[in-house]
């Protein structure tokens, strides 16, 4: 069923990953200076990022995180250990350069792309924030749906916007992060609606909710999900009904970034949902997600199970803002250099092993 121009063409433009060139990326791993499979995860990436760019021995010069923020009106159900006014106030932080988003991204040097996609509150003019607000905050899901099906595809198509300027930006790894007090809420309803968990498995205490609040808070996910009775298959569907302006975005970007043949570097839980989001819109575009982190949030792992993606990272984090994704990036950065920059067996002169054995260190 057709979405929208824009969403249609980007789905379109979202394919199999080039297995020509993960071939010739693992023929090269094969011959370089190192025992067979002894640089583990790395050599598995590198060899995914051959597929994704399309190229054997694919180069990241740019990196980008995409942190878009949004509210949500189910933070009147009593959802989260923290006001509503916190989120503008952390988009004031990260414009000041004051959040961890800031530091990791600088250490990384990544380039941050603040989108406020609904933020309930006027936020001034500021040359690194992109006003994109789809609505100031959604509308309370527990009592109906989150936003409207044209606010969802609004949503899909900033993000792609987003994602397609930063590449052509130049722009080679993009992360994907987000800022919204209440967003764990949408984003265990989306996790339980598309893997079918119970959503007492799909909860956590987000910002820090104790026993009482957390099971008051899985109250509030059933009965968002029982009022709207979103279908699983249909990912704009699950985003209108239980979602969050910053998820759609981020889903968006994350099929922009898809179909630009570029990898998108999931952050933890609500990035991990805006994932669900695009994978159950288009399947394919999974191969081209990089999970950074493992989420303390329970939801988050049963998320990347169910899109068969494995973490790179398990840190006991569960900040958000693309903070995992920015400390990933480092990581993914180092497999695709190793793969093209370390020497064969031939360039070094050094000879390969003479007797079929397991390698390793020494």
């Amino acid at each position: 069923m057709p979405i929208s121009p824009l969403v249609d063409q980007t789905l379109d433009a979202i394919v199999a990953l080039d297995q020509e060139a993960m071939a010739a990326a693992r023929a090269r791993q094969d011959t370089l200076t190192k025992p067979l499979g002894s640089l583990g995860r790395l050599e598995e990436l590198s060899i995914t990022l051959a597929g994704i760019f399309g190229q054997p021995t694919p180069i990241i010069s740019r990196k980008a995180v995409i942190l878009a923020a949004g509210d949500h009106g189910v933070v009147a159900e009593g959802v989260s250990a923290y006001p509503q006014e916190v989120t503008p106030a952390m988009v004031h932080n990260f414009l000041a350069g004051g959040a961890a988003i800031n530091v990791l991204a600088r250490l990384a040097g990544a380039n941050i792309v603040i989108l406020d996609a609904g933020v309930a509150a006027h936020l001034e003019p500021n040359p690194a924030l992109r006003s994109v607000k789809i609505g100031n905050g959604t509308a309370n899901m527990a009592e109906g749906p989150a936003m409207s099906r044209d606010d969802a595809i609004k949503c899909l198509e900033t993000g792609i916007e987003a994602a397609h300027e930063q590449i052509a930006e130049g722009a080679d790894l993009i992360a994907l992060g987000d800022m919204g007090i209440g967003n764990t809420t949408p984003s265990s309803a989306i996790t339980a609606v598309i893997t079918g968990a119970d959503p007492a498995v799909t909860t956590g205490r987000g910002t820090g909710l104790d026993d009482p609040g957390l099971a008051h808070k899985v109250d509030v996910v059933r009965r968002a999900i029982r009022v709207n009775n979103p279908d699983p298959k249909d990912g704009l569907d699950v985003l209108a009904k239980v979602g969050g302006f910053e998820i759609g975005v981020l889903a968006g970007a994350m099929l922009g970034t898809a179909a630009s043949h570029r990898p998108a570097v999931v952050d933890g839980f609500i990035s991990g949902a805006a994932a669900l989001i695009a994978w159950t819109i288009s399947p394919a575009a999974r191969h081209y997600f990089i999970a950074s982190h493992q989420s303390v949030e329970p939801g988050h792992r049963i998320g990347l199970e169910k899109m068969e993606l494995t973490p790179l990272l398990d840190m006991g984090m569960r900040l958000g803002e693309g903070t995992g994704a920015a400390l990933a990036m480092h990581i993914i950065e180092a497999s695709a250099r190793c793969l093209a920059e370390m020497a064969t067996f031939a360039d070094a002169g050094v000879s390969e092993r003479i007797e079929d054995q397991n390698g390793g260190e020494g």
